[in-house]
């Protein structure tokens, strides 16, 4: 099953930067930004120092978040904002951390708009709408103005 296997594989990956990180050994630019993005979830840390974890599975439906979805989904939004992908995206961030003042609280609330961006190109099995994201973005400023 290659879903599984990659699945594991990308966990263990987070398992192994967690450690790495808490042992102070060198990691390259990929585990630095992983391991800072572990550092911001500390509810995250007791599980990802114990691989009985890597195979659970996470049930939204059930009031569940996958914290490995949860973690990527801020790796994926930083690097939108490094790329200024959507074009527009590096504005949005700037000016809802001003508002928001926490980098942190601002990724969450961008992190909506992207797992709805996923989850309808998912449904429609589609490439993401990178217009209708931005749009939902621009959103928060107003609602956060």
């Amino acid at each position: 099953m290659i879903y599984t296997t990659e699945r594991d594989r990308l966990r263990q990956f987070y398992v192994d930067t967690w450690q790495k990180a808490r042992s102070n050994q060198p990691m390259d630019a990929m585990e630095t930004l992983v391991a800072r993005v572990i550092e911001l979830h500390p509810e995250y840390h007791a599980m990802l120092s114990n691989s009985q974890h890597l195979g659970n599975e996470y049930h939204p439906e059930m009031g569940e978040t996958n914290p490995f979805l949860h973690m990527g989904m801020h790796l994926g939004l930083q690097e939108q904002v490094s790329m200024d992908r959507p074009a527009g995206i590096q504005d949005v961030y700037k000016k809802l951390g001003e508002k928001l003042r926490d980098v942190h609280e601002t990724e969450h609330a961008m992190m909506d708009c992207l797992g709805e961006a996923m989850w309808q190109a998912q449904r429609d099995q589609t490439e993401p709408d990178e217009q209708a994201y931005l749009k939902c973005l621009q959103a928060l400023l107003k609602e956060n103005s």
